[in-house]
């Protein structure tokens, strides 16, 4: 069997999307009921398959995670003057959500193994202004949440989880997305199970249901009207439309229906790599991703840490010439044009600057073959 060049002469991409085999009937299914706009039939049996296997006080579907985020912000009352702890290596939604409700960030380096918001530096970073700390298990590693939740607690400051990387993840035997007030998730493509774009609120205080409700139905008690608890529904808070069609949520049922066989397979990828290159990581200096013992990773990525820039360059040029495209990931916050408007400098998070100049990601996809796999190592070993 031969591979054929999908674009560019790229032959294994980064990422592509998987199919389950029911997204099509299910959408079929939402079309021919008559309802396929948010908070549809498929939008809660999306959210009864949440709440009972994470077991979550309520989960809310949105347009996508960064949507779940400002809704969060929204529900914590973030305004001028407040600070959120937020790590410097992650996606710009992690801060964005926060800084439209005219927070500051407060960037916070990351841990030199796992590569999630260092705890040890928390406690130097809370100020009386500190309104929320926001982690990031990155990789679907989860972040050491007992230290992040006891700072937390002593200073009376909420977390909201960033769990975009992390469904089905846990940290001491307790799943991620179930410490802070708040978690968030992402359903876009590039996700062990998406929708092509989508979200959702996952809400660990049963306190702040109501609110979530409105502010996602645009500052309306509509949600309280179609359950007959109202005669009828008007505008009582600030909101905005943050439901996914109704066929989405279709595509998405199916994708989590089968996300048992998608972890299971995604779990054989990641080690296939892991015991493949861990004695040529040793070789060349390469770290390989670092799972403590205490934490039940998510399966989100593989990624490599090379020595230098230069051999992280060096490395996607060569898989790139053999047809296989690898990325980096982020780019630290706190040296962006918007984070030094913020006051954060170079030096700021060391980790962090020396992490992103050096991470690379191999493909990772549900659907990705054996000889897929076995041209991307030995397309690394012959570097």
């Amino acid at each position: 069997m031969t591979l054929s060049p999908l674009k560019n002469g790229i032959f294994i991409p980064f990422n592509k999307p998987h199919l389950t085999g029911k997204e099509h009937e299910y959408m079929a299914d939402a079309v021919s009921g008559g309802h396929i706009s948010g908070d549809g039939r498929f939008t809660k049996r999306c959210h009864e398959l949440l709440e009972g296997q994470l077991g979550v006080h309520r989960s809310l579907l949105t347009t996508s995670c960064t949507h779940a985020l400002e809704m969060a912000a929204l529900m914590l009352d973030i305004s001028p003057g407040d600070e959120v702890i937020v790590p410097s290596y992650t996606f710009v939604s992690t801060v964005n959500a926060f800084v439209l409700r005219g927070a500051k960030p407060v960037f916070c380096d990351i841990r030199p193994d796992t590569l999630n918001l260092d705890e040890k530096l928390l406690s130097g970073l809370i100020t009386p202004k500190t309104k929320a700390i926001v982690p990031v298990h990155y990789a679907g590693v989860g972040c050491e949440m007992d230290s992040i939740m006891e700072i937390a607690q002593e200073s009376g400051i909420s977390i909201v989880e960033d769990n975009a990387h992390g469904l089905y993840g846990s940290y001491k035997g307790r799943l991620l997305g179930t410490f802070g007030t708040f978690a968030t998730q992402s359903f876009h493509e590039t996700k062990n199970l998406h929708c092509g774009e989508g979200g959702a609120l996952l809400i660990n205080n049963p306190a702040y249901v109501d609110r979530a409700e409105i502010i996602r139905e645009k500052g309306t008690d509509r949600s309280k009207f179609f359950r007959g608890q109202v005669d009828k529904y008007s505008w009582v808070d600030i909101g905005s439309s943050y439901l996914p069609s109704d066929l989405l949520a279709a595509f998405l049922l199916a994708q989590l229906e089968s996300q048992g066989a998608i972890q299971a397979k995604r779990k054989q990828i990641w080690h296939r790599y892991h015991e493949s290159l861990e004695e040529w990581s040793r070789k060349t200096g390469a770290a390989l991703p670092t799972v403590p013992e205490h934490c039940s990773q998510a399966y989100h990525m593989f990624y490599l840490i090379m020595p230098t820039l230069e051999a992280r360059t060096a490395l996607i040029t060569h898989l790139k010439e053999r047809g296989i495209l690898s990325v980096f990931h982020y780019t630290p916050l706190h040296l962006s044009k918007m984070g030094e408007q913020f006051g954060a400098a170079k030096g700021d998070c060391p980790v962090t600057e020396s992490v992103s100049d050096r991470l690379l990601r191999l493909p990772f996809y549900n659907d990705l073959t054996a000889l897929e796999q076995d041209s991307v190592i030995e397309a690394v070993l012959s570097i």
